[in-house]
């Protein structure tokens, strides 16, 4: 069986609970191990790094000790935690004498970080390690007829493209079709959603948001599905900012690819955290009738 060491991160714990309901959920549903990894931290995220990189990658190292006590690889579900994870993994093997400094920091609580351990992302696994036929084989509530924009966000196929393509993703697409609804066409896919700019520039971020879901409607997306918690506080928490400051009148749901897998696997909204989100996604709850033959 297939299991994994479990960060969930901050925004996880709170403002994207659903998410983390959801990939919990469509986990065990597919029978994948989730051992959350005991006594985690903040992965030192942006504010960190920028403050003083080597107490950033210290502060991230102890979360990847952790895990190499485990003797599991890692999903991490948010965008920003992955990125900084496997940042901290690429910083360790590309400078040695920083490698050192961080494990005498780590050695400073009893602990050392010697065996690289690998970073994934729940799309990654879910399409890669599962597999898209063994996936299809699974789905009793086709999506048919749903319409979804497949927006990856600026960070998890960047800056390497570990699993997918850096400027045209296809997984996250590809997902959405085995489900049995349409990936629309949606050019802006990797382009940032404004991120932290919300709290110290709005009117950048929400001109960011604002092509986003323009982007989204235009090519006939009813929903957007995304991997990134901050993405989606943005273009779901936001819309009225962005309806105020365009006179525009978006009410697109702005939901997790977790949310897809686990409605056409035959778990419930509730089961999901759907009825937990701003926008209510109906077209995609009204799918719970909807059970293939």
């Amino acid at each position: 069986m297939l299991e994994f060491a479990y960060y969930p991160g901050c925004s996880l714990e709170h403002t994207a609970s659903p998410y983390d309901k959801s990939t919990r959920a469509v986990f065990k549903s597919l029978g994948i191990g989730l051992r959350e990894i005991e006594d985690w931290n903040c992965c030192g995220a942006t504010m960190y790094m920028s403050a003083k990189k080597i107490v950033g990658y210290s502060i991230s190292a102890r979360n990847l000790a952790l895990a190499q006590e485990m003797g599991l690889e890692i999903c991490a579900p948010c965008s920003s935690c992955y990125t900084i994870l496997r940042k901290t993994n690429r910083h360790i093997a590309w400078d040695p004498k920083e490698g050192k400094k961080i494990n005498e920091a780590l050695a400073a609580a009893g602990m050392s970080y010697t065996k690289p351990v690998n970073v994934r992302h729940p799309l990654d696994i879910i399409v890669n390690d599962v597999g898209i036929d063994v996936l299809k084989s699974k789905v009793t509530r086709p999506l048919t007829g749903l319409k979804v924009a497949p927006y990856y966000g600026c960070q998890i196929v960047r800056p390497v493209g570990y699993f997918d393509d850096k400027d045209d993703p296809q997984t996250m697409d590809i997902l959405i079709r085995a489900l049995g609804a349409e990936a629309v066409a949606y050019p802006p896919k990797v382009r940032c959603c404004g991120g932290m700019l919300m709290t110290t520039d709005e009117q950048i971020a929400l001109k960011l948001c604002h092509e986003l879901l323009q982007a989204a409607a235009e090519n006939g997306g009813e929903m957007i599905a995304t991997a990134c918690p901050l993405c989606h506080v943005n273009l779901e928490g936001f819309q009225g900012k962005v309806n105020a400051q365009y006179s525009t009148e978006f009410n697109i749901p702005v939901i997790y690819f977790t949310h897809l897998v686990g409605i056409a696997l035959g778990l419930s909204p509730e089961e999901l955290g759907l009825d937990k989100l701003l926008i209510e996604p109906s077209k995609l709850m009204a799918m719970k009738g909807v059970v293939a033959v």
